[in-house]
């Protein structure tokens, strides 16, 4: 199935489903004080470990997810995902206690770990721009980051917590549906197809690739983890006196990483006609200051200084997938997009784990002076990606 033969609405669905998976994996976050409360908990950091296992099989769970991508089939894979994830987070709105919930997200989370080894590398199949293709996808699933920080907070207000999860999670389930009523089925698994390379790499290169691309994923995935899960106790602790009411901050935070996800787009656009590592650095460099700026930034400073941590966070994340798409064959992305994930949601997860315990013992001006050592980190990583050539010129 190539690129071409995608129809409007499967492009769609596959956009949406990118926004969901992200979305999921965030509700707990945008809740967590309301179900602390709920469950008998002093503190909302006392109940956010109980969120880790979502994110290890997040990341564990891509080596599978990819492998039966690329040998079983994406579009059945997808329509596993829909499905599976809906059910499974409707699971987390019936759990009465915090094991229980523990065990649903985590479910959630193996689910979830099929979209990024499958999800892609079928929307970007012998697709003309990849980029850009790429960046129009990096907004939808930000989006969804946008919407579980909004939709959460006014779902609890007028509903509850539980409806938080269950009414995406319903959505979840109509388009996995529809999208398996929708989309053709594949002539062939990928693994099976002709090679598709877009830049030929000795070995010694390709490796040294690969290894940029886990290790700078590792970082960013950090600091992308550690910034959408904890900013809305980071508003709600910097705002106070100055806005207090949970659904106008989650307005706040939906504006930010609205705004922020613009950024894929744009960053998508220039990697379809200029080399990776000189933008991919910029980026990365520009996380530093902002991020010591909003470790001290209170109101609406921080507010200012939160917009721009997030729009180079999000600019940072198209980088990954479009190295997949440039250096690796077709035949077998969806294991290498599994592996790379396993490795560097494995790492970022712990950062999840460790976000309440962090904040409650050193507070978030320390976890932000950390998060911008990340971002010097990817950097240094990212200084060792080979030259490559983009059209007719050698770009370093």
């Amino acid at each position: 199935m190539s690129h071409a033969d995608h129809s409007l609405a499967v492009r769609l669905l596959l956009n949406i489903g990118h926004g969901l998976d992200h979305m999921f994996l965030l509700i707990f976050a945008a809740a967590v004080a309301v179900i602390a409360s709920d469950f008998g908990f002093k503190s909302w950091e006392d109940l956010m470990p109980y969120g880790v296992g979502a994110f290890i099989l997040f990341g564990l769970g891509s080596i599978p997810s990819g492998r039966l991508g690329d040998l079983w089939g994406r579009r059945r894979m997808m329509v596993v995902f829909f499905i599976g994830i809906g059910v499974s987070t409707l699971l987390v709105a019936l759990t009465q206690n915090a094991w229980q919930l523990a065990i649903a997200l985590t479910l959630v989370g193996a689910f979830a770990s099929i979209y990024h080894p499958v999800g892609i590398p079928l929307l970007v199949q012998k697709s003309a721009n990849p980029g850009l293709t790429i960046g129009v996808n990096g907004l939808a699933g930000n989006f969804g980051v946008a919407l579980a920080a909004m939709a959460t907070g006014f779902l609890i207000k007028w509903i509850g917590w539980r409806a938080a999860f269950a009414v995406p999670a319903l959505v979840s389930i109509v388009c996995g549906i529809w999208f398996a009523y929708i989309c053709p089925a594949e002539t062939e698994a990928p693994a099976k197809r002709k090679a598709t390379a877009k830049v030929k790499l000795t070995p010694a290169m390709l490796a040294r690739v690969l290894a940029v691309m886990t290790v700078s994923a590792a970082t960013g995935s950090i600091l992308f983890n550690l910034s959408t899960n904890g900013n809305g106790q980071l508003m709600t602790e910097r705002f106070q006196g100055v806005i207090e009411d949970p659904a106008l901050l989650g307005i706040l935070l939906a504006v930010i990483y609205t705004v922020a996800s613009l950024m894929q787009v744009v960053v998508g656009k220039l990697l379809d006609h200029f080399a990776i590592k000189p933008i991919f650095l910029g980026i990365v460099l520009l996380q530093i200051p902002l991020l010591l700026l909003a470790s001290y930034a209170q109101g609406w400073w921080l507010f200012a200084a939160l917009l721009g941590v997030m729009v180079f966070i999000f600019g940072a994340v198209p980088f990954v997938d479009v190295m997949i798409v440039r250096y690796v064959d077709d035949r077998s992305r969806s294991r290498v997009a599994g592996i790379r994930l396993a490795v560097s949601l494995g790492i970022s997860s712990f950062a999840v784990w460790l976000l309440g315990p962090a904040v409650k013992g050193v507070g978030f001006e320390v976890l932000l002076w950390v998060m911008a050592g990340c971002a010097a980190c990817t950097a240094i990583v990212v200084l060792f990606l080979p030259s490559e050539k983009t059209g007719q010129e050698v770009v370093a």
